[in-house]
């Protein structure tokens, strides 16, 4: 026989562990998420870079202009660009919101250029 005091438990401790369940599920989507905006940040300072290191000595002005709009053309904005001899340095951002932290902006940057000389290849 169930003893009257616990009638009705059963319905507390299944709105107790959906509650768990909820609160996991959003830390991992929350974690989720910004490890997608990480990648996604790092990838367009990635692609932005070698595309501007791809123009940097014929002209730097066109390289970052260039690297810009790769950024953008990725949902990502350029920060800043810097171009020094042949190597390209670009900055990236991206604002996101996430659940109880609210906005945050997760950067990235990449260095692109000319690879150095094969060690094969230099007389000793």
């Amino acid at each position: 026989m169930i003893n009257p005091r616990e009638r009705g438990s059963a319905t507390l401790w299944g709105v107790a562990l959906m509650g768990l369940l909820m609160a996991v599920a959003t830390a991992f989507a929350t974690v989720g998420s910004a490890r997608v905006a990480r990648h996604r940040v790092n990838n367009a300072a990635d692609l932005s870079a070698l595309a501007a290191a791809r123009l940097a000595l014929v002209d730097p002005q066109a390289a970052c202009a260039r690297a810009e709009a790769l950024a953008a053309q990725n949902g990502v904005q350029l920060t800043k660009c810097l171009i020094t001899d042949e190597i390209a340095d670009v900055w990236t951002s991206l604002p996101i919101s996430l659940p109880v932290v609210g906005t945050r902006t997760v950067l990235g940057r990449s260095r692109a250029g000319p690879a150095g000389p094969d060690p094969s290849e230099i007389d000793p």
